[in-house]
């Protein structure tokens, strides 16, 4: 109760005078604070985010759903409207980078949703190729006989034709799979053959279009956020998406055998566990999960 007296206390009353006395002492106003205060990454930019939200001026407000192209102009009004002068070049590029990590991510989401939605199509000779790349980049010793065929199954999927296996994540399952076996090919190779094990073996590529769907929701429901913005100071693109794709293949794995699962009756529970578990590192402002770290 006294929690949230103090909450609207300070909202409605305390927060105004306290910003106007910190004006008045450090001669900068809000933004200018966070933009110089706070060192760049995540916690400056969900700063910026958060300032933004609270405002009544509408420049203010929109400046957080503003699109690419529309990001120098969205400065120049917001530097206009708290009038700060143009020659702060330093508040100018902070604010640049931040609302163009706020506008990449939009982007990167839809342009991986995009991905997505496109279905596998066997009749598509680019979709093809790019399993039958898979194919060879995890099995380089071993020729395909033929297109279908229960060989699929050695590298982990269900049946003799992977494409049914990418009904769910469409094509952006198989171009995941295929960038962490193509950057990360020994690696790949490694957990493949640990996807084999006797008793703690996996279906290799269907755990891997498990971890996109894992990384697309995790990307379409904010938590990527303090990640990304720590790893790229502008927009994130398709590749930064990948490189954390790569991370939860990794990581996943030296999970399940850590864990020892009894089988992989249990992968639903323990794929939970595992989710739990990357959403509580994710909540860190300083967070940023690759494969390199």
């Amino acid at each position: 109760m006294w929690g949230r007296l103090w909450g609207f206390l300070y909202d409605r009353y305390f927060r105004f005078w306290l910003k106007w006395v910190l004006r008045l002492l450090t001669g900068k106003c809000e933004l200018q604070r966070v933009l110089g205060g706070a060192a760049a990454g995540a916690r400056r930019t969900l700063s910026v985010i958060s300032a933004f939200l609270v405002k009544s001026f509408a420049v203010l407000r929109n400046a957080v759903h503003v699109e690419e192209a529309e990001v120098e102009k969205c400065v120049r009004d917001v530097m206009k409207e708290k009038r700060i002068e143009q020659r702060d070049t330093g508040f100018k590029a902070n604010l640049h980078i931040s609302l163009l990590q706020i506008s990449g991510y939009k982007k990167l989401y839809l342009n991986v949703e995009n991905l997505r939605k496109v279905p596998y199509d066997s009749e598509n000779e680019e979709h093809e190729e790019q399993l039958i790349e898979l194919w060879n980049l995890l099995m380089p010793h071993e020729n395909l006989k033929a297109r279908i065929s229960k060989q699929w199954c050695d590298i982990g999927f269900q049946g003799d034709d992977p494409k049914t296996d990418f009904r769910g994540m469409g094509l952006l399952g198989l171009v995941n799979l295929v960038y962490f076996s193509k950057h990360y090919t020994h690696e790949a190779r490694q957990i493949l053959s640990r996807s084999n094990h006797p008793k703690l073996g996996y279906s290799y590529a269907i755990v891997g279009i498990n971890l996109t769907e894992m990384a697309y929701s995790l990307l379409k429901n904010g938590a990527l956020k303090s990640h990304l913005y720590n790893m790229v100071a502008g927009l994130p693109q398709m590749e930064h998406f990948h490189q954390f794709y790569c991370y939860l293949v990794y990581e996943f794995d030296k999970f399940w055998f850590e864990e020892e699962p009894e089988s992989i009756m249990h992968f639903n529970q323990y794929r939970e566990k595992f989710h739990e578990k990357v959403k509580g590192l994710l909540l860190d402002c300083n967070v940023i999960l690759t494969l390199q770290n």
